[in-house]
């Protein structure tokens, strides 16, 4: 396989990992967001872009981490690294 491709299925996995994990913490972060906001004199409601942002954001930050792993992974010679086993 190509270095592409390989980069290509670990950040594909790794990110739908983080996408899970965000569809799980939006609605929790929400509640107790709101829950807290309510306890102020001046409330504010929240809206979402800042959710869309935030997981923009660790998207983001996954890509870049996981494909420069991958990326650094797979330009490995496999003989040096089954060497080392």
């Amino acid at each position: 396989s190509s270095v592409a491709g390989i980069v290509s299925l670990i950040t594909k996995e790794f990110l739908k990992l983080v996408l899970i994990a965000n569809l799980f913490a939006i609605p929790i972060s929400y509640y107790f967001m709101n829950k807290w906001l309510q306890g102020f004199a001046y409330s504010t409601e929240i809206s979402v872009w800042i959710f869309v942002l935030s997981c923009g954001i660790a998207l983001l930050i996954a890509l870049t981490t996981a494909g420069f792993q991958a990326f650094k992974a797979a330009r490995l010679n496999p003989v040096k690294s089954l060497r080392y086993e």
